[in-house]
């Protein structure tokens, strides 16, 4: 639900629920619908990436078993850790349900890159080919993050600290105990859409011979700190961080992340493969021009 004032700020958000749809003890779930389509229009972007790096689009296909086992219970297990104080005294089964919510997008990272090591190996890639392969994935994966904090909206989660009134931000969060917060999913999912709006055009760039113009393996060095940038600062309006000790794990995890992507892109731009001379630019032959110090014989006076 929106709300304005009558001169149309702040606009006040305020979620409807997490229950999309209910009949009898079936429920379907905003968070649930927002996931599966996150995923469905990742896979779609991913092939349509891999046919233009001369991928077979069906391994994309394959992968997405592969990341589903590996990035979904990890994203669980990650949360549960350094949640253990909730879930110690049981009961045992609300370390899985992972309905009511509760899963870490940076568990998901980790799952799903082991999970991704893991294919590479079990389909024989080479370091190139995995290199193309996360090309393919990492603007699916972050616009799949965008529209998936949407589902901490209707969850009512991940929000922010309090803003106080007379602070004058334009939007804001209205929570079910009447506090106005933070919409920190909102700024979370727009910053985001930005980082897609970077990577999508950058992977479908072509060079004159219709190659990518960036080495394989760039795709997730930019993701790598692009993301953990925003994650960095929106990660200290939020109230509901998982900590180590004083210190908030995503904050600590991102900029781990962003010396990762750093060295990432340093090596691949190290190890790029030059362009082979016989597919060189063709050049135009230059005009050949009569030496002045040179003169016809008919000119010649003698």
């Amino acid at each position: 639900m929106l709300g304005a004032t009558d001169m149309g700020i702040p606009l006040i958000l305020e979620s409807p629920g997490p229950v999309l749809v209910q009949v009898g003890p079936l429920a379907l779930r905003w968070y649930g619908l927002l996931i599966s389509s996150a995923v469905l229009m990742g896979l779609l972007l991913s092939r349509q990436l891999a046919r233009g790096r001369e991928l077979d689009p069906d391994l994309i296909n394959r992968l997405l078993v592969w990341l589903m086992v590996g990035s979904l219970p990890a994203a669980r297990l990650y949360y549960v850790l350094f949640e253990w104080d909730r879930y110690r005294n049981g009961p045992w089964w609300q370390v899985l349900a992972i309905w009511q919510g509760g899963i870490a997008i940076h568990g998901a990272l980790l799952g799903g890159g082991l999970a991704v090591l893991l294919f590479a190996r079990n389909q024989g890639l080479s370091w190139r080919q995995l290199g193309s392969v996360t090309d393919c994935l990492m603007p699916a994966v972050i616009l799949g993050q965008a529209l998936g904090r949407w589902g901490n909206f209707f969850n009512n989660e991940a929000y922010g600290r309090v803003i106080q009134a007379g602070q004058g931000w334009l939007v804001q969060l209205r929570l079910p105990t009447g506090d106005l917060v933070h919409p920190t999913f909102l700024y979370e999912s727009l910053w985001n859409l930005g980082v897609f709006a970077l990577l999508w055009p950058l992977m479908r760039r072509r060079d004159p011979w219709g190659q990518p113009v960036l080495p394989p393996g760039s795709g997730l060095g930019i993701y790598l700190i692009g993301y953990s940038l925003g994650r960095v600062w929106i990660e200290g309006l939020r109230t509901d961080s998982l900590m180590l000790g004083s210190l908030r794990v995503a904050q600590l995890v991102s900029v781990i992340m962003m010396v990762a992507g750093a060295l990432l892109l340093w090596q691949v731009r190290r190890t790029a493969q030059p362009q082979p001379v016989d597919r060189a630019m063709p050049m135009k032959p230059m005009p050949i021009e009569p030496n002045p110090t040179q003169s016809s014989d008919g000119d010649n006076d003698g």
